[in-house]
């Protein structure tokens, strides 16, 4: 067509050669101006200027191939297999993984090494290992997978990383040269390379020779089931590996996570873990890493800090987003989730027909006082002798209650999980409001990837050590309790704005939720829970404990559950929640948190 521009005929030629790599013939391209991803088979990779030029064309070639490779060579169930907990070696893990289906394009076409190298070069130009000044600063992630290019494909490390990649050549090549040399052995085997990177990992101390890795929660895959699952498990494939900028400080930088899935993250290219239809959540940082790691590294004497409060927000979904933005993304809320609207509602009914029967009245009849009971006077006038009959009503046993559902907005959370929480909260607050009980509907994520302002501060003050918590925390009101479900509705739909889900700093979003609550009038307080994950922000954890968010989330929920009137329940999302919070359910899937929070709101409710 005349009118089509030369992005457009770029896009087709890149979507085309995506689907030829990737041997699937629904794989597409798009341009975005935040940071390149993938979402289930849909890649987004960065936008070129209008005039192509050919620098940032040759970018967007390797981001394109890039993930094509990972659709077509990767196995994310076969990979999450032997993932192991560790997060300084997960990320190792997977950017080996990476490493390994790029080798195996580099190796087979030229075009294709040589857009793979050019992506390389400028993702390098901020990945830490250039501004290591000793070894303890190198990320090892980056360094691995450097190592193993160069033993895959012949090519050596580009010039602007050797300088830091010397401070740790020597410590990995004496520790785990020959599994290096090996690798190469296994490179179209993904079994094979996967159990050789788990033996690389205990010879360079990672992981425990003795301590099995964290399994996926998958039945086995038989092995002529493997070349089929492929394309499917593709469509949650993982990033390629990465460092972000706020891990320069230190090797426990090199944290990566699990998704509902399992799946690991991330790097500045990300291939996020989500369902079809999530083609929307682009972001400008890294997806968050999940420790989940024991307690016992902390002193007694720990004591949870924030560096600086002064960039910390408290907002409401208006302050972040136009009404008219808002109403969009609530209509494509509901577009996603009509199928589990009416499930959800049915339960939700059930839930206020129990509530409904707590809350009836009954009376007590034929008493000497109260109100008089206009139903027996026609027996006056059968019978004048007798007395008028009154009636009282009984104490009703149901308290003034007030419901708080505070929702993880961390970038775990993207696509299918975001969607059903808002629906489900949606649901709930509309479920409770019938029913006389208040609800208030809050969310927590922070500002910024990878620090933001808090961290800007703490490297002006020349990075003082242990500064305690080193982000902007971004904690927001959906609708608040005196307000009707009516006039909020359209806020949830903030949840499927592109760029809003970061990070997560679950302690002090607790904390925050609960004096809310303390603030309220009502007999009976609930705070519900609804996660995917442990507490995380890559700034705060690479310059304090591994375990520094962890700790305090562990100090916030005791408080509460021992020394608060407030009843506190937790939702996991893939992630158990039993260990942190004494009444708390885990779901594998996403799918059941409108069930499990009727059930669980019923059974607070039963108990009373």
């Amino acid at each position: 067509m005349a009118d089509r521009s030369p992005l457009d005929a770029f896009k087709d030629v890149l979507s085309g050669a995506a689907r030829s790599i990737a041997r699937d013939a629904e794989v597409e391209v798009g341009f975005t101006a935040d940071t390149p991803h993938m979402a289930g088979k849909a890649i987004k990779v960065p936008t070129p200027g209008r005039n192509l030029p050919a620098d940032q064309v040759a970018l967007a070639r390797g981001y394109a191939d890039a993930n094509a490779l990972r659709l077509r060579h990767h196995n994310a169930k076969v990979h999450n297999s032997a993932a192991p907990a560790d997060a300084t070696a997960r990320a190792v893990y997977d950017a080996v993984e990476q490493a390994r289906v790029e080798a195996i394009g580099s190796r087979a076409m030229e075009g294709v090494r040589a857009n793979l190298n050019h992506a390389l070069d400028l993702k390098l130009k901020s990945d830490p290992i250039r501004r290591a000044r000793s070894a303890d600063e190198v990320p090892l992630s980056t360094a691995l997978a450097l190592k193993v290019r160069e033993r895959l494909t012949g090519q050596a490390a580009p010039k602007d990383v050797r300088a830091g990649l010397a401070m740790v050549d020597q410590w990995i090549e004496d520790k785990a040269g020959a599994d290096l040399d090996a690798l190469a052995m296994a490179i179209d085997d993904q079994r094979a390379f996967q159990k050789l990177t788990s033996a690389m990992l205990e010879h360079l101390q990672l992981i425990d020779a003795d301590v099995p890795p964290e399994t996926d929660d998958s039945e086995p895959q038989e092995e002529g089931e493997e070349e089929e699952q492929s394309q499917e498990d593709g469509d949650s494939g993982e990033d390629q590996a990465g460092d972000s900028d706020a891990l320069a400080e230190a090797r426990a930088e090199d944290q990566g996570g699990d998704t509902e899935d399992g799946e690991t993250e991330y790097s500045d290219e990300f291939d996020a873990d989500s369902e079809e239809g999530a083609e929307d959540m682009g972001e400008e940082g890294m997806m968050p890493v999940r420790p989940n790691r024991p307690m016992g590294d902390l002193p007694p004497g720990f004591d949870y800090k924030p560096y600086t409060q002064l960039h910390d927000e408290v907002v409401t979904a208006e302050d972040l987003c136009d009404e008219d933005e808002l109403l969009r993304l609530r209509g494509f809320l509901d577009q996603q989730l009509v199928s589990l609207q009416g499930a959800v509602t049915k339960l939700a009914n059930r839930l206020q027909r129990r509530l409904m029967a707590q809350q009836s009245r009954s009376w007590d009849f034929d008493q000497e006082e109260g109100l008089l009971d206009a139903a027996r006077l026609a027996r006056i006038v059968i019978d004048p002798t007798r007395s008028l009959s009154y009636k009282i009503e009984r104490d009703t046993e149901f308290r003034d209650t007030v419901v708080t559902l505070l929702i993880d907005n961390s970038g775990s959370m993207r696509g299918r999980p975001i969607s059903i929480a808002a629906i489900s909260a949606d649901i709930m607050a509309r479920t409770l409001e019938r029913c006389g009980v208040k609800t208030e509907i809050l969310g927590f994520t922070t500002r910024a990837w990878k620090g933001g302002q808090s961290r800007e501060d703490w490297l002006a003050a020349g990075r003082p050590a242990m500064p305690g918590r080193l982000n902007d925390l971004r904690h927001i009101i959906y609708k608040k309790a005196d307000e009707p479900w009516r006039r909020a509705r359209k806020n949830l739909g903030l949840m499927m704005r592109e760029g809003l889900l970061k990070e997560n700093i679950d302690g002090e979003a607790l904390l925050w939720a609960h004096g809310r609550l303390i603030a309220r009038n009502e007999e009976r307080r609930i705070l519900m829970v609804i996660s995917d994950g442990a507490p995380v922000d890559d700034s705060t954890l690479s310059v304090n404990s591994g375990t520094y968010l962890e700790r305090h989330l562990r100090q916030v929920i005791e408080w509460i559950e021992n020394r608060s009137p407030v009843q506190l329940v937790a939702i996991g999302i893939g992630h158990d929640v039993t260990r942190y919070y004494r009444r708390a359910v885990t779901i594998m899937d996403a799918e059941q948190l409108g069930g499990t929070m009727v059930e669980q709101l019923a059974g607070l409710f039963d108990e009373d």
